[in-house]
């Protein structure tokens, strides 16, 4: 690992307006939109659309205009990739060969409303983007949770209605979570997960995981399964507990920026064939080869209401050439939903207060 930030003449500048970055990720986002037409419901009426998706968000969560409708709350983060070289082998993605890669991520809480004490969840999210020399870009959001709660988008969406307030009361059914749960015995992990974990004191201390499956694809279009995550240099005191107040990661995070970059260990697992690449709720084996593929350093934060992961859409399925997507349901679903999402929210920054006390997304 080399303890040098790259040249400043190489770290990109601020982006460029607004309205030139909206315009590009519009592009992105119109590219995909065939791809996963079936998922927006466009091939069947009857399937599960992301409007119903983001709906039931904004109906759980309250509506935040210009916020989006899940991880609302969070900072902008800026750093680089520095390549170990490891996963060159398995794929022909420039950040795997290029010695750095310029990096802008997102550090964020898995809730919708972007007032939330910071220790209103157990779980926190990183997402990120890489730019290769090239061009192209990786896209990934991860988490602290080691599996997802379930396996399908359906799913998915009737755990979110079990926790929609009844009218009546201003609160969900209290029967009907458990009952959800008893119905999905493969939310069993993550369960076991919850009431084990003790959320990490600090960002930057924190494990995060990709959690879904993906293709790594070299020179010669041999595909090897993946899951990817990111381990920190840093770690919490033994003992150590969160800090009180509403902001104290946003804080913790500004205070050990000032002291220079805060560092992870970019992890990819290799799955072995009988792995499922289907299913984000089972984890594969703790025995599986790991690579270390690089070091992820981050040097400066950014408010996210202006910084430069503000309008970023963190698509996971916006891949490079060498990284695939796998046959995953979350991942198109998630795709699509995102778009929608980023596109009610962009649709309303221009209706915002122009004096705002909190953070515009």
């Amino acid at each position: 690992m080399v303890d040098h930030a790259p040249p400043p003449d190489k770290i990109p500048l601020s982006p460029a307006s607004l309205i030139l970055r909206l315009a590009g990720i519009g592009v992105v986002i119109a590219a995909l939109a065939g791809a996963f037409a079936y998922v927006n419901g466009t091939l069947d009426p009857q399937r599960l659309t992301p409007k119903a998706l983001v709906n039931v968000l904004e109906t759980n969560n309250g509506v935040h205009p210009g916020f989006r409708r899940n991880h609302a709350k969070g900072v902008c983060v800026i750093g680089y990739f520095e390549n170990s070289g490891e996963a060159r082998q398995y794929s022909t993605a420039q950040v795997f060969s290029a010695a750095w890669t310029p990096v802008v991520g997102r550090f964020a809480l898995p809730s919708g409303n972007p007032y939330a004490p910071d220790s209103s969840v157990p779980i926190r999210s990183l997402a990120l983007r890489f730019t290769q020399a090239n061009g192209q870009q990786w896209r990934t959001g991860m988490n602290s949770m080691p599996v997802f709660p379930v396996g399908t988008p359906e799913a998915f969406y009737q755990l979110q209605q079990v926790q929609t307030p009844d009218p009546a009361t201003g609160k969900p059914d209290p029967a009907a979570a458990p009952a959800f749960f008893a119905a999905h015995p493969e939310t069993a992990p993550f369960l076991k997960w919850v009431k084990s974990t003790r959320p990490s004191a600090s960002y930057a201390t924190e494990t995060y995981n990709g959690i879904n499956a993906f293709y790594l694809v070299n020179a010669t279009g041999q595909r090897q399964a993946v899951r990817w995550g990111v381990v920190p240099v840093a770690r919490d005191a033994a003992g150590a507990s969160a800090p009180q107040g509403a902001d104290f990661l946003e804080q913790d995070l500004l205070q050990r920026l000032s002291s220079g970059p805060v560092r992870w260990q970019l992890n990819i697992t290799l799955a072995a064939p009988s792995d499922p690449t289907h299913d984000a709720s089972k984890a594969w084996p703790a025995d599986r080869t790991v690579l270390n593929a690089g070091t992820l350093v981050l040097e400066r934060a950014q408010a996210q209401d202006s910084g430069e992961c503000r309008d970023i859409n963190y698509d996971p399925l916006i891949l490079p050439t060498g990284i695939e997507g796998s046959d995953d349901p979350l991942l198109a679903a998630r795709s699509a939903v995102y778009a929608n999402s980023y596109l009610r929210r962009t649709q309303e920054v221009s209706q915002l207060p122009t004096t705002r006390q909190e953070p515009a997304q």
